[in-house]
């Protein structure tokens, strides 16, 4: 369960998000699809990854997202984008190595910044506010799983 209430709504528009992109119509968000820890049932929800230096990231904009707690528990899940389909390894980062990636997040995920401030996190797109979510918010590293 999460640390902050989401918004009655955002089940409904995950749903509707993960439908768009099965049928391959949004160039945006992916579906990133784990385990549950407790019950080994595929989850989905919808990301927006960010690519930085060549390297794609995702950041958790709701502490203690139950998404986040699957992908801990699991260490690796899949992304869906229309009809491809890639194994990843997600690694969170430490509260120091998210800072920078955290501060780039409204500049390069600007779709995000709304979600993140109604979640009462931030007042706008202000890199150092979303800098000082380091700890709060989790930021996964993207690594493809060698085949």
């Amino acid at each position: 369960m999460s640390d902050t209430p989401l918004p009655w709504w955002l089940k409904y528009v995950n749903k509707v998000m993960i439908a768009v992109q099965k049928l391959g119509l949004s160039p945006g968000p992916v579906v990133l699809t784990v385990p549950g820890r407790k019950t080994g049932k595929p989850r989905s929800t919808p990301v927006t990854p960010m690519e930085v230096d060549g390297k794609r990231y995702v950041v958790g904009g709701v502490p203690g997202s139950d998404w986040a707690a699957n992908v801990r528990a699991a260490g690796e899940a899949t992304l869906h984008q229309g009809r491809r389909a890639e194994r990843v390894r997600m690694v969170e980062l430490p509260a120091e190595e998210a800072r920078p990636l955290l501060r780039e997040f409204p500049v390069r995920v600007p779709t995000g910044v709304s979600f993140i401030k109604n979640a009462g996190l931030v007042t706008g797109p202000n890199p150092d506010e979303f800098e000082a979510l380091a700890g709060t918010c989790p930021v996964f590293r993207v690594e493809p799983v060698n085949a």
